[in-house]
C-alpha cells in the first residue's frame, strides 16, 4: 500500500505493537520546559529510575520568564522556583539545559529549530501543546502530559495510537498582506476547533509550498487549535537549506546520509487518507477572532456571525459574544483595542518582526495602545538589530521585549487587564487566556501592526 509522509516517519519509529493497543513508539528529540517536567522529575526519583537518553533532551526556561529585567532575580516566587527546579533537574540528570541569561535561550518552539534539534524525519515531544510547530519540517511533532514526559525520560518511547490522516490543500497565491498565520486561522474558521480530532494533517499545495520555513512554522504551530494530535510538512529544498550547518544537525557523511532518506520523506501519488480538504487561496483574506475559541474567526471586512450560521449552540455563542463585549452581525473594524501582542511559538519570529516594522516604519504608535514586541528567542533578538528594526520600532514608540512566552498564557508579568482588548499574535482566545477578564483578538503580525499604530482594528492592506 502507498504511504503518506506521516505512515513513512511513524512506521520507521514503531518499537513493538500492542494487539488491540497503542504502539510503542521511539522518540528522537524529548523538549522540556519548567513547568511541565517538575513532577515527572519527582516520578523517576521515587522510582530510582535515571533519564534513559539524556543526549536526546534538552531543557529551556521560557514559560515563567520575565520579558524585562532578565539579569535580575525572578520577583514570583512561584516562577523562581519553577525555574530553579528545571537547572537543578537538568544537571542531576545531564540534561542539556538553557535557563534564564543564556545566549540560547527562548521559546522551545522557536529555539528547537534554529539549533537543528529539530529536523526532517524525527519524533519530537513536548509537554506542550503547540509542539506540533516541529511538524513544517516533515517531523512528527506533539505535545504529551506530565506523566508522559516522565515515561519519555525513562524509556526514549512513548505509548500512542496511531492517529487517523488528514490532508488540507490551498492552491494559488496568497494576496498582498495575506499571511500564513490568515491561512491558519481561515482552516480552523473552516473546519472549527473539534474538525481535525483523531487525526494528524499534512498540509499540502501552492501555498504550503511556496511558505518560508517560518511560515509553515505558524501554520503547523495552530494544528493543534482545530484539534488535530499535529501537523506535518513534506521536507523540500527550503528545509535542507534552513537545517544545514546548524549546531545539532548531522555534518559530513552524516548529513549525506540523512539526505538520502529524508528526500524519500514526500506522500506518494496514490496514498489515502482518511479524509481530505481543498481551499483557494483567493478566497482568504486578512483574519481576526471575534470570539473565545480561535475557530470564532472571520475575514477582517466581514461581519460578526448569527447565532444561526455558526456551529456553537445559541448559548455557548452568545455566552462568548458577552464575554467578548461584542454583537451578532456588528463589523470587527474600527473596533477600539489597547493592547497589541507580537510574540509566542506562534508568531515570534524574524519573519514576523520584518512584516511589523514594513507597517511601522514612518508611522507612529497610538496612544491608546500599550504594545509588547516579544521576539522569540535571543538569536531573534539579535538580527532584530542587525538588519536595522529596532531602529524602526524605537523611532515608531515602540520598545523590545526579552524574549519568552510573554503574554500568550499569563504565567508570568505579562498579563491583560481585565476588560481590554489585545490584538495577539499568539495562538488561544480562551476566556482570560492572556490574563483574567482579558479579551483577546487572534491576528497576524499584519493585523497586530495596524492596530498599534491606528488604536483600532484596521485592516493592514489599507497601510501597505
Amino acid at each position: 500500500m502507498s504511504k503518506t509522509i506521516f505512515d513513512k516517519v511513524w512506521d520507521a519509529h514503531v518499537v513493538r505493537k500492542v494487539k488491540d493497543g497503542p504502539d510503542v513508539f521511539f522518540i528522537d528529540r524529548h523538549l522540556i520546559h519548567e513547568v511541565t517536567s517538575p513532577v515527572a522529575f519527582l516520578g523517576l526519583k521515587s522510582r530510582g529510575l535515571s533519564v534513559m537518553h539524556p543526549e536526546k533532551t534538552f531543557a529551556v526556561a521560557d514559560h515563567n520568564t520575565p520579558t524585562i529585567n532578565q539579569d535580575l532575580p525572578v520577583q514570583d516566587p512561584l516562577s523562581a522556583n519553577q525555574l530553579k527546579t528545571l537547572e537543578e533537574n537538568a544537571a542531576a540528570y545531564g540534561i542539556s539545559h538553557w535557563g534564564l541569561g543564556d545566549k540560547n535561550n527562548g521559546i522551545v518552539h522557536v529555539v528547537g529549530p534554529e539549533h537543528g534539534i529539530t529536523l526532517p524525519g524525527a519524533t519530537i515531544v513536548c509537554g506542550d501543546s503547540h509542539t506540533s510547530t516541529h511538524g513544517a519540517f516533515g517531523a512528527i511533532a506533539f505535545g504529551i502530559g506530565t506523566s508522559e514526559v516522565e515515561m519519555v525520560l525513562a524509556t526514549q518511547c512513548i505509548m500512542q495510537p496511531k492517529p487517523k490522516k488528514m490532508r488540507i490543500n490551498i492552491n494559488g497565491d496568497l494576496g498582498v498582506g495575506i499571511t500564513p498565520k490568515d491561512a491558519a486561522l481561515y482552516i480552523i474558521s473552516k473546519l472549527s476547533t473539534s474538525g481535525a480530532t483523531g487525526y494528524f494533517v499534512e498540509y499540502a499545495g501552492d501555498v504550503f509550498e511556496n511558505m518560508t520555513m517560518e511560515g509553515r512554522m505558524t501554520v503547523c504551530n495552530l494544528s493543534i487549535e482545530m484539534g488535530a494530535r499535529g501537523g506535518l510538512i513534506a521536507p523540500d529544498e527550503k528545509t535542507f537549506t534552513y537545517v544545514k550547518g546548524r549546531t545539532y544537525s548531522p555534518k559530513g557523511k552524516a548529513w549525506d546520509t540523512a539526505m538520502e532518506y529524508w528526500k524519500t520523506l514526500k506522500t506518494e501519488e496514490d496514498a489515502v487518507f482518511d479524509k481530505e480538504f481543498t481551499f483557494e487561496a483567493s478566497d482568504i483574506e486578512p483574519m481576526i477572532t471575534y470570539g473565545t475559541n480561535p475557530g470564532m474567526g472571520i475575514g477582517i471586512s466581514n461581519n460578526i456571525p448569527f447565532s444561526n450560521q455558526v456551529k456553537e449552540g445559541k448559548a455557548t455563542y452568545e455566552k462568548s459574544l458577552n464575554y467578548m463585549g461584542y454583537g451578532e452581525g456588528e463589523t470587527m473594524l474600527n473596533k477600539t483595542i489597547d493592547f497589541v501582542f507580537l510574540g509566542s511559538c506562534t508568531n515570534g519570529r524574524i519573519e514576523d518582526f520584518r512584516d511589523f516594522a514594513s507597517i511601522v516604519k514612518g508611522r507612529k504608535k497610538a496612544e491608546n495602545v500599550t504594545a509588547w514586541l516579544v521576539p522569540g528567542s535571543h538569536i531573534v533578538e539579535a538580527q532584530i538589530k542587525k538588519e536595522g528594526i529596532l531602529d524602526i520600532l524605537n523611532q515608531a514608540g515602540f520598545e523590545l521585549r526579552q524574549p519568552g512566552c510573554s503574554a500568550c498564557l499569563a504565567m508570568n508579568d505579562d498579563k491583560v487587564p481585565a476588560g481590554k482588548y489585545a490584538v495577539s499574535t499568539s495562538n488561544r482566545n480562551f476566556e482570560g487566556r492572556q490574563g483574567p477578564g482579558s479579551r483577546t483578538l487572534l491576528a497576524s503580525p499584519l493585523v497586530a501592526t495596524a492596530a498599534a499604530v491606528t488604536g483600532k482594528v484596521t485592516d493592514p492592506r489599507e497601510l501597505l
